[in-house]
């Protein structure tokens, strides 16, 4: 098997476990899941990463996102398809919403005063609310420190 074709399969089962559990899989599950040694899982997650697929907790093959996805908790909470996820960001939040079919509520907050922004989305259109989002970095920086930003 190629490196391309195992990164497609892994990155594969990382979204499916990822959303049929609510939490990512670990190299070591995704290992054992597919058939494959763990260096091979490894590799493949540090691929992903470099590709800007994953995003490993530092030193480790902890997957932290896999965007649009979260594994940490956020100030974007998703729920869908009676899954509760995190979005990495405002814009993740949507993007894990039109992913999972494109119904579901981000229950968001404004970040200065902490009151709740809830944001409906059915089949693909937010229904309308009063507020800004604010992108604090350019979206050309975001991977500068995409876990800051």
């Amino acid at each position: 098997m190629t490196s391309e074709v195992l990164d497609r399969d892994v990155r594969l089962f990382v979204f499916q476990q990822f959303v049929e559990t609510t939490r990512p899989p670990s190299a070591q599950v995704t290992a054992l899941a597919m058939g494959i040694t763990l260096a091979d899982a490894a590799a493949a997650y540090d691929r992903l990463a470099s590709n800007r697929v994953l995003v490993l907790e530092p030193g480790t093959h902890d997957i932290r996102m896999a965007n649009p996805l979260s594994a940490i908790p956020t100030a974007f909470p998703v729920s869908v398809g009676g899954k509760d996820l995190y979005g990495s960001c405002i814009w993740d939040a949507l993007g894990v919403v039109a992913m999972l079919g494109g119904t579901g509520t981000i229950l968001s907050s404004c970040a200065c005063c902490d009151e709740s922004m809830p944001l409906d989305v059915t089949n693909l259109k937010l229904r309308p609310v009063t507020g800004v989002v604010h992108f604090a970095v350019p979206a050309a920086h975001w991977w500068d420190d995409i876990v800051y930003t």
